[in-house]
C-alpha cells in the first residue's frame, strides 16, 4: 500500500476546502486527480485515500473512477497518446494514424512501451472535428496529423523533448497534469505563455468583426481581473448594496400581534395568520413536518389536515356491507358464485360409480349410445 506525501495531504484538504462542510464528496472528482498526480494512475491505495479523507466507502469510490476514462486504473506512461477515430477522424485518416502508432511502438489500446515513456490509446472523439484528425498528448493537441507526424512526436517524446502542440500551452507529464486537473496551476515558468488559437477558432471571431456581430454593452478592450480584485468588488458591491436598503417595515401580522394582548383571544397560542390562505401543498408539508411557524391547532381560525381518506357517506356504507354480505369471498376449491352442493353431490356420486341419472357408466358401448 503506498503511503503518500505530506505535500499531496495538505493538497487533499485545501481541495476539500473548496467546498461546502456538507458537500464534501464533491471533491472526489480533483481528489481522485491528485492520486493520479503522485502514482501516475487511481491504484487501490489511492481509492483508499480518497475514501478516508472524504469520508465515503471504497466501492463508493470506486464507481466514480472507473466511470471516467481519464482516470487510469493500471500505471500509464509519462506521456498519454490519444488519438481520435470516430466518424470525422477516422473519415480524415485517424485510424491510420493510429494502426501506424500501434505499429511502430508495438502496443495496442491502453498499453505501454517497455521504457514507461508511451501509453497508446484510441479515443472516441477528441472535440476537434475542425481540426481532424487530432491526436493529444496529455491532452494537449496536434492538429491535422498525419501517420509520419505522428511518429516524428512519439520519437521525439522518448527521446527526452517536448515538441510543441499545434494550440495551447507547452507540454508536461501526465502526472503534471493531473495536478493541474486537481485545480492547481501550472508552475513551470512561462508554462502557459506558448502556444495560440488555431485558425478554425479564429474564422468565428473574424466573421463576427466582418459583420459587426458583438455582445451588446461589452468593451472588449476590458481588462480581465484577477480572483482578488474580482472578490474585493463583489464585496464592495455587496456592502454598497446593504447600506442602500430600506429598514425592513414591521409585518402587519406582528404589529397587531403586538398591540393586543395575549389573552385576547382565549389562547395560549399566537394569532398567526391561518393555514387555510396557503397552497394544499403547503399545508398538507407543515402538518406532517411541523416547525415553530406552523400553526398550532388551537390557533384561532386555524384548520389542521389530517392525512387518510374522505368520510363515506351512511348510505354508501350500508351498501358497501349489503354487496360484501351477499358475496362472499371465493374459496381456493371453486369459482367464485358457485354453490357447493352441486360439487358434493357429484363428487359423491362419481365415488359410487353411478351418473348423474342413476346408470352404470360401464353400461355404456363404444358408440355412447345407452342400451
Amino acid at each position: 500500500m503506498s503511503t503518500f506525501t505530506e505535500e499531496t495531504r495538505l493538497r487533499a484538504r485545501e481541495i476539500i476546502a473548496r467546498y461546502p462542510a456538507d458537500r464534501s464528496r464533491s471533491a472526489l472528482l480533483p481528489l481522485l486527480h491528485l492520486v493520479q498526480s503522485e502514482e501516475g494512475y487511481v491504484s487501490p491505495a489511492g481509492v483508499e485515500f480518497c475514501a478516508e479523507v472524504l469520508g465515503l466507502n471504497k466501492a463508493q469510490v470506486g464507481a466514480v473512477a472507473t466511470f471516467y476514462t481519464m482516470y487510469k486504473r493500471k500505471p500509464t506512461g509519462e506521456y498519454l497518446v490519444s488519438v481520435c477515430t470516430n466518424t470525422m477522424c477516422d473519415v480524415l485518416g485517424g485510424q491510420k494514424v493510429y494502426d501506424a502508432l500501434a505499429e511502430h511502438l508495438g502496443v495496442g489500446h491502453e498499453e505501454t512501451t517497455a521504457d514507461g515513456k508511451i501509453t497508446l490509446e484510441h479515443a472516441e472523439c477528441l472535440a476537434a472535428c475542425d481540426y481532424g484528425p487530432v491526436m493529444t498528448v496529455n491532452y494537449d493537441f496536434f492538429d491535422n496529423v498525419e501517420p509520419q507526424g505522428a511518429l516524428d512526436v512519439v520519437e521525439e517524446l522518448r527521446a527526452g523533448g517536448r515538441p510543441m502542440p499545434t494550440r495551447g500551452a507547452r507540454l508536461c507529464t501526465l502526472k503534471e497534469m493531473a495536478v493541474q486537473l486537481a485545480g492547481f496551476a501550472d508552475e513551470r515558468d512561462g508554462a502557459v505563455a506558448d502556444g495560440g488559437p488555431g485558425e478554425p477558432s479564429l474564422r468565428g471571431l473574424r466573421l463576427a468583426e466582418q459583420h459587426g456581430v458583438s455582445v451588446p454593452g461589452f468593451d472588449p478592450k476590458t481588462p480581465i481581473r484577477s480572483k482578488a480584485e474580482a472578490d474585493r468588488a463583489a464585496a464592495e458591491a455587496k456592502a454598497k448594496a446593504e447600506a442602500a436598503k430600506p429598514a425592513p417595515a414591521p409585518e402587519p401580522a406582528k404589529a397587531a400581534e403586538q398591540a393586543l394582548p395575549e389573552t385576547a383571544t382565549g389562547s395560549t397560542a399566537p394569532d398567526v395568520k391561518a393555514p387555510d390562505a396557503k397552497s394544499p401543498q403547503v399545508r398538507t408539508a407543515e402538518t406532517r413536518q411541523p416547525d415553530a411557524a406552523t400553526a398550532v391547532p388551537d390557533a384561532p381560525g386555524t384548520k389542521i389536515p389530517v392525512d387518510g381518506p374522505p368520510p363515506v357517506p351512511r348510505d354508501a356504507q350500508a351498501a358497501e356491507a349489503a354487496g360484501t354480505a351477499a358475496n362472499p369471498p371465493a374459496g381456493d376449491g371453486k369459482p367464485a358464485g358457485d354453490a357447493a352442493g352441486a360439487q358434493e353431490r357429484n363428487l359423491k356420486e362419481a365415488e359410487a360409480g353411478t351418473g348423474a341419472d342413476g346408470a352404470d357408466p360401464a353400461d355404456a358401448n363404444g358408440s355412447g349410445v345407452r342400451k
